[in-house]
């Protein structure tokens, strides 16, 4: 999982950000070891039939929406031949949907439709990137909806695939997020993804600006997951409690006021 490529990024990605040299070397790193990457869409669709994956797949994800995928991540995919799924959030894009609040320099819809063309999945990250677990059952909706509605308007295609914003959900987010159209959808977990998560709770790894290249080709291998991200995991148990806990306090104050499938 990916968010912002740049060389100076703005203080409020710089720590999910990656310089366009890491990057490359990443990239170089996968295609020497022989993996093949594929788009979510392709292999939720193989987990779903049987269809046949290449012996080594991995996916390569971009949350967000940032300047940089085009501008930097673009050439080298290419130069491999890589496929790869942007999530976007609709409203966080320059252009006539824009809400404000992007943290950073995002794509602008000229930049998407080239992205697409250049054969990467678009899917959605919602429209305005708000915690969707906090958010009561007519707006969160709306967020997946809108998301869904705008994309098939700007590419001629509804997107079928979704990453939650922060990487968290509940079951009624997911139920949300397949009631909107959406066929799979992505988390963090900062693990390898497993089919028996089901379609709607596949986990990637967090790819950051301090993770050097050795530690990288240890992730893709699956090793080393607890050691790199033994701090995450304490911290999403605890801020887990800390959202159920508001979640709760919401719905007890407009309580008087007018799950997912397998593969």
């Amino acid at each position: 999982m990916y968010h912002a490529i740049a060389e100076r990024p703005a203080p409020a990605t710089r720590a999910l950000s990656v310089t366009p040299g890491a990057f490359a070397e990443q990239m170089a790193l996968l295609g020497a070891r022989g993996f093949t990457p594929v788009t979510t869409a392709r292999l939720a669709y193989a987990w779903r039939t049987g269809a046949p994956l290449p012996e080594r797949p991995v996916l390569i994800t971009f949350d967000d929406g940032y300047e940089g995928v085009h501008r930097h991540a673009l050439p080298v995919l290419a130069e491999h031949s890589f496929a790869a799924t942007l999530f976007v959030s609709t409203g966080w894009l320059r252009g006539r949907y824009e809400t404000g609040g992007a943290p950073d320099t995002m794509l602008d819809w000229d930049q998407v439709r080239e992205v697409a063309a250049a054969g990467l999945e678009i899917g959605g990250h919602s429209h305005t990137h708000p915690q969707l677990d906090q958010l009561a059952d007519g707006p969160l909706r709306g967020e997946a909806g809108r998301c869904r509605e705008i994309l098939g308007r700007e590419l001629g295609a509804e997107p079928v695939s979704f990453a939650y914003p922060y990487g968290y959900s509940t079951r009624r987010v997911r139920r949300a997020v397949r009631a909107a159209g959406f066929a799979q959808a992505l988390a963090v977990g900062n693990a390898l993804a497993c089919r028996t998560k089901g379609p709607y709770a596949l986990e990637r790894m967090t790819v950051r600006r301090t993770t050097g290249l050795a530690e990288f080709g240890r992730l893709v291998a699956g090793r080393g997951l607890l050691r790199s991200f033994a701090g995450d995991r304490a911290l999403t148990k605890g801020y887990a409690v800390i959202r159920r806990a508001r979640r709760t306090v919401t719905v007890v104050r407009t309580a008087g006021q007018g799950g997912p499938g397998g593969w």
